[in-house]
């Protein structure tokens, strides 16, 4: 079990987490998920909360392969009436800030969000350890090669596990001395690795839950499934729940998912086969 806290907020995680992905952009991998009106959102966001998410993660900048980034202003336009959205209608959710930018999170965090969850780990942006500090806030630490418009150009390790492992320990002494002291650890699959090093992480999960921080996995439709299957995000969702389910059982406490639903019931059905002696 872990407990984390975020300004006045206590997470207890006794069981594996849901983080349901709301991306506002035009752009993102996965087709289904982009929202292009405030309809779309408060439909996505309605029909997560009553599915059972734990967390709503509110993203405007693509990370996709090859997304071109844009500014901290635009981000923040497209997340504003989301974030006000959640925060207003379910202030039971918890509320996560998928940025890169701490003038972003600083907003959000100021407007109820309780999490920031940054794909480049502080290397874009060398203030949002600073904000993450001073608010309390959660802070998702995730392990990213490159950035996202050249990770994809030929990944290279030498040893991929022990090469992310030593990356979140550095993190982790970071965070600390800045004052983070609630951290949660993303590997970060599709974010600068082929489909063998995804693969090979997932087989080694164990030793990311064995640091003793809550990991968040996010496997949901991603190419890792899709191009190794030969199908698309759009037939994704099974794979999706294969590595869910092994991600549950090795110790992940955070799924980051679009599909809510499927999610819950494979945490359920984990949960009783773990509960039965």
């Amino acid at each position: 079990m872990f407990t984390l806290k975020s300004g006045d907020r206590e997470l207890e995680i006794r069981t594996p987490l849901i983080m349901g992905v709301v991306n506002l952009t035009p752009d993102s991998f996965y087709s289904s998920s982009r929202v292009y009106a405030e309809s779309d959102f408060i439909k996505n966001i309605d029909e997560m909360v009553s599915e059972g998410t734990d967390i709503i993660d509110v993203g405007g900048q693509s990370s996709r392969p090859g997304a071109t980034l844009i500014s901290a202003e635009e981000e923040y336009t497209r997340i504003a009436s989301a974030l006000e959205y959640v925060r207003s209608k379910y202030p039971q959710v918890l509320v996560s800030i998928d940025t890169f930018h701490s003038d972003v999170a600083r907003k959000a965090l100021e407007r109820g969000a309780h999490i920031i969850n940054d794909i480049s780990a502080g290397n874009f942006d060398k203030r949002m350890f600073s904000v993450a500090a001073d608010f309390g806030a959660c802070y998702v630490c995730m392990h990213m090669q490159g950035n996202p418009g050249n990770m994809q150009v030929n990944p290279t390790y030498q040893n991929i596990t022990s090469e992310i492992l030593h990356f979140f320990k550095s993190k982790i002494e970071q965070c600390k001395k800045s004052g983070i002291n609630s951290i949660i650890l993303d590997p970060g699959f599709g974010f600068g690795k082929t489909i063998e090093h995804n693969y090979e992480l997932v087989k080694n999960l164990k030793s990311f839950t064995e640091l003793d921080y809550p990991v968040l996995a996010g496997f949901s439709r991603k190419s890792m499934i899709y191009k190794l299957l030969g199908k698309t995000p759009e037939d994704s969702l099974n794979g999706t729940t294969v590595l869910n389910t092994i991600g549950i059982m090795t110790g992940v406490s955070i799924l980051r998912v679009h599909d809510v639903k499927e999610a819950r019931e494979c945490i359920k059905i984990i949960k009783e086969i773990m509960n039965i002696s």
